[in-house]
């Protein structure tokens, strides 16, 4: 399993998240991404436009030491807090990076130019869209295939725009950029069985004594009550990134001795 220095975390940003209006689709993303390099994901927090607690969730982010993917709220609009934010958490002044000033540039010529129209950067709305590249002192740019308007990282926090179409691909960059050492040839497996009828308290001495007995694997219980094939059941399986059949092995023999009707076996 992952240490506690190459745990990932995720964080998104966005009142339109938290309101239904948008349906979040990083967290599936993330976990995807992560699952294709042998990695996996640690936890996720939501948080509103609020600049308090978006400020709080970052300060604990900077804190933690782990590997943080934050979306959302790096735009220049006024509900946009994320990029302040992160600056107050870490005690740090906002400056424009000179290198996300460049990108923001050559994007604004760019545009300039499918349109048929001269570059002015001086004109009001151009200058305004400089304030897309000011980041905490410090920072680090993370590049954006899609418009070249850059994300930026602090440390192991890197952040993203809120954007699938961008954040995505700035995502790869990053995981293969930055933590290609951390990347492993086995992916998270796991083994799990149906166990018809049977209640997670009775179950609960033997998934201890598997955990026990198999460092490094952990055992996992999903019940539930009405499923339309299984009912009652319990969905109990091990999983890790060590070899799964030794404790899978005890996990049956263990069943049997307490004669639980089984289900359909299951290999993710």
């Amino acid at each position: 399993m992952t240490t506690s220095s190459t745990r990932f975390h995720l964080i998104i940003v966005g009142d339109e998240i938290l309101s239904g209006k948008r349906q979040d689709k990083h967290l599936s993303k993330t976990i995807e991404l992560l699952a294709a390099r042998g990695l996996s994901l640690e936890g996720t927090e939501y948080v509103g436009d609020d600049p308090a607690r978006i400020t709080a969730v970052l300060k604990r982010a900077f804190e933690s030491g782990d590997i943080v993917f934050s979306t959302g709220g790096i735009g220049a609009t006024p509900d946009d807090h994320t990029r302040q934010c992160a600056a107050k958490a870490l005690g740090r002044e906002l400056a424009l990076n000179p290198n996300a000033a460049d990108l923001i540039r050559e994007r604004m010529q760019d545009t300039a130019k499918e349109q048929g129209v001269p570059y002015e950067p001086d004109r009001p709305d151009n200058i305004h869209r400089l304030n897309m590249g000011v980041f905490p002192t410090g920072a680090e740019i993370i590049p954006n295939p899609y418009n070249k308007i850059a994300g930026f990282s602090c440390g192991s926090v890197h952040f993203f725009p809120g954007f699938p179409v961008m954040a995505w691909p700035m995502m790869e960059w990053v995981l293969d950029t930055h933590y290609k050492h951390l990347h492993r040839a086995v992916s998270l497996q796991e083994k799990s069985v149906i166990v018809m009828g049977a209640m997670e308290a009775t179950l609960t001495p033997l998934m201890e004594q598997i955990e026990a007995d198999h460092p490094g694997i952990k055992v996992f219980s999903l019940p539930s009550v009405d499923h339309p094939q299984y009912g009652r059941h319990i969905e109990l399986g091990v999983k890790g990134l060590l070899p799964l059949d030794s404790a899978y092995a005890q996990m049956l023999a263990g069943l049997k001795k307490f004669g639980a009707e089984l289900g359909p076996e299951l290999l993710r």
